[in-house]
């Protein structure tokens, strides 16, 4: 039977997909069995096309990292940062002349034996300059510190806001702020000045201490008779009375101390005899 058939039914034919089909179409082609076929509609076949895509364009090589590309920064953006610039260059130059200002003028006062006090005390409101750590000589600090304490006193919180207004700034201006400048400067006139009117705060401690019905009349002072009229009558105000007798009598005994230590070191450093003749010199002024 293999002689029977021209070809093998099973041989493929090398058909070519993108070759040109128009002219197979109109002619005979083989069947699948080796015979041959007709095609009775040639034009029902279209004509094959080719459909290979074409590639695209390539991109340039720094497409994804371009480092040389620039970012634009808005004009406006750039002056305001400028200006800004010069403006904090101006406020420091301003800074720095005023420090060299103010620096010069500390050293002229300072050449010209001016001491420029700085308000600092008390701490949260500062009303005066107080400095006895760094001001006063340190063999005299102790004698100043007792000085102040006797300048504040806690028989303060017991009188009066009268007495309070009219004390302690009338003795700060009186007797404590000479004796502060006559420890700074050691200045026999402002010595004199101390004991003048700090005699005067002793005998008003004492006075106050007794309290006797002759100037203050009624119960102003918390004195020692004050307090045994009320301690029968009404013994709470009696207590309290007698708390502020308590703390008159360590008033007077703390002001005493305080004026004695300061007229021995008065005497001693020879301030007295220095004071004798700036008197006899200003009384001897005072006649011509």
């Amino acid at each position: 039977m293999a002689g029977r058939y021209d070809s093998n039914p099973f041989d493929e034919e090398d058909v070519n997909p993108f070759a040109n089909t128009s002219t197979r179409g109109k002619g005979a082609g083989k069947s699948n069995y080796g015979g041959t076929f007709y095609m009775t509609n040639p034009g029902s076949v279209p004509p094959a096309s080719n459909s290979r895509l074409s590639p695209l364009p390539p991109e340039p090589a720094d497409f994804y990292n371009d480092r040389t590309a620039t970012v634009d920064i808005p004009l406006d953006v750039s002056m305001d940062l400028k200006k800004k610039e010069k403006e904090l260059q101006a406020k420091e130059a301003e800074l720095a002349r005023r420090e060299n200002e103010l620096k010069r003028k500390e050293e002229a006062a300072a050449r010209a034996g001016i001491v420029i006090e700085v308000k600092n005390w008390p701490a949260f409101f500062p009303i005066i300059h107080h400095d006895i750590a760094n001001e006063i000589p340190i063999h005299l600090q102790r004698m100043q510190y007792f000085a102040f304490a006797s300048l504040l006193g806690v028989k303060i919180w017991l009188l009066s806001i009268i007495f309070f207004i009219s004390g302690v700034p009338g003795a700060y201006v009186l007797w404590y702020r000479p004796l502060y400048n006559a420890m700074r400067t050691e200045s026999a006139l402002k010595f004199g000045w101390f004991f003048l009117f700090y005699l005067v705060h002793i005998g008003f401690c004492i006075y106050a201490t007794v309290a006797p019905p002759i100037f203050f009349k009624g119960e102003s002072l918390t004195g020692i008779l004050p307090a045994i009229d009320l301690l029968g009558d009404h013994i709470i105000v009696g207590i309290f009375y007698f708390i502020g007798f308590g703390f008159f009598c360590l008033e007077s005994l703390l002001s005493v101390w305080v004026i004695q230590q300061v007229y021995m070191y008065f005497r001693g450093s020879g301030k007295a005899a220095q004071m004798k003749r700036e008197a006899a010199a200003g009384a001897f002024r005072a006649a011509i």
